[in-house]
């Protein structure tokens, strides 16, 4: 889903801003031919100026895509860890606060690192036999670090992604 916006870019925008740029991002270009291809590039955005609008709403759709993915993505891991996503980190964050007695780690409570394990196995005589035992899931142990990782990028990029809009929006409706 993370692709999603890029891919659509991608398809709409078909190449047309690396034939703007015309080569200038090489550094192996002579300086007449730069000044060249600047002035060429200067002319045709100065006599195209406000006829690739349709391109610029595709791109800010774009973005606005983007936020609301980051948005979407949080409350379905919210909604796969029963309500305790939106508030993992910042529960994790207090986890070192708390006295020792208190402390209940909520990495533990999301991905639980022991469980009851019911084994049937054939016993002295044959017949099926169910032995109960503690099973150590080490899985979960690598899941509650990916988890935190993932919670704190997503949050970032939220944070992120809401900033360029804010500054998008800035220079729409700026003079």
């Amino acid at each position: 889903l993370f692709y999603v916006p890029r891919w659509l870019w991608k398809n709409w925008e078909a190449g047309k801003v690396s034939a703007l740029r015309m080569d200038l991002n090489l550094g192996i270009i002579s300086e007449v031919e730069k000044k060249l291809k600047k002035k060429l590039l200067i002319d045709y955005l100065y006599s195209n100026l406000k006829h690739h609008n349709f391109w610029c709403y595709r791109y800010f759709f774009c973005e606005v895509l983007a936020l609301i993915n980051v948005g979407g993505q949080m409350v379905l891991l919210d909604r796969f860890f029963d309500g305790t996503f939106f508030t993992y980190g910042i529960e994790v964050m207090s986890f070192a606060d708390r006295d020792q007695e208190d402390r209940i780690d909520p990495m533990t409570y999301v991905f639980p690192r022991m469980t009851k394990c019911t084994f049937h196995k054939f016993g002295t005589s044959g017949n099926i036999e169910k032995h109960d035992a503690l099973c150590i899931l080490p899985l979960n142990i690598v899941n509650e670090k990916i988890y935190i990782f993932i919670w704190f990028w997503l949050l970032f990029l939220g944070v992120l992604s809401f900033l360029v809009l804010v500054y998008r929006v800035a220079i729409i409706f700026s003079p």
